[in-house]
């Protein structure tokens, strides 16, 4: 977790980011990062700050071990996305690549974490670890999401290993263990025709109305048979857990960005206007 007297030096795959509100507006006054992780500020100031999260290649190789550490402060609104979708490469060797995020939101805080899906190549080996550390009145949306691999070269759901852990601490209690660990051949038996994967938490007292609202939305709607979509909700302490496994990429980020619509007035604009 990163505290006030917090240095940022650009270490090898450590990446870390500041944003403050300054004189009324949520800006980044810290953003450094070390190779292959690259930080990017399309909008540095404003209503929210925007930045990417990208990497030279594309994505990870066998043995990376990148981490991002991420800190706002009082009132401070940020979107936190990739300018596409994270590859990891296949490593007949099996050796482990690893990404860690930790984040510390103060009070009344905002922060959407909105990646693009993980691609995960035949025969590689990923592991995840995210920790949001959330003070009273802050408020967070994380996507954490992933496709079935390049399907179109007959590569569905054969990577190795690929394993994802959020935790969400509210004023240092933890109120959400969410994790999930995939094997080949086990995963590939089981996903029948869904290609995609998605979790999207929502927390916050800013945000309980959104979860009010997907919660009803979702306990309404009837289930399909062999539909393209399969969505779940649960409510979770101060927020609510959705899932969603999809034929395509597309129909789950359809699905996504209509729960999350309510965040272009948070954030002041709608972050996918121009990308899809």
């Amino acid at each position: 977790m990163l505290t006030e007297t917090a240095t940022f030096a650009p270490t090898a795959g450590r990446a870390t980011l500041k944003v403050e509100l300054v004189r009324g507006q949520s800006t980044v006054t810290g953003a450094y990062a070390g190779t292959p992780m690259k930080l990017l500020t399309p909008v540095s100031r404003g209503r929210s700050a925007w930045v990417c999260l990208s990497s030279f290649g594309g994505g990870l190789v066998a043995g990376d071990e990148t981490s991002l550490e991420v800190e706002l402060s009082a009132g401070a609104r940020c979107f936190l996305g990739t300018q596409a979708s994270t590859k990891v490469y296949r490593n007949p060797a099996g050796q482990p690549c690893s990404h860690t995020t930790r984040a510390t939101l103060a009070e009344a805080a905002v922060l959407v974490f909105a990646p693009d899906p993980l691609q995960a190549f035949a025969d590689s080996h990923y592991r995840q670890r995210q920790e949001f550390q959330l003070a009273t009145g802050s408020a967070l949306v994380l996507l954490d999401w992933f496709t079935s691999g390049r399907a179109a070269r007959g590569e569905r759901w054969r990577f190795s290993h690929l394993e994802s852990r959020n935790d969400i601490f509210i004023n240092g209690e933890l109120a959400v263990l969410d994790s999930i660990r995939l094997n080949y051949p086990g995963v590939a038996a089981h996903m029948d025709r869904f290609n995609c994967l998605a979790t999207l938490l929502i927390f916050g007292a800013p945000l309980k109305s959104v979860v009010e609202t997907v919660l009803a939305g979702i306990s309404r709607r009837p289930v399909e048979k062999r539909g393209a979509l399969a969505v779940s909700a649960s409510p979770v302490r101060g927020g609510l857990l959705l899932r969603v496994a999809g034929e395509s990429v597309e129909a789950v980020r359809h699905e996504i960005h209509g729960h999350l619509t309510c965040i272009h007035d948070l954030l002041g604009e709608n972050p996918w206007a121009r990308k899809w």
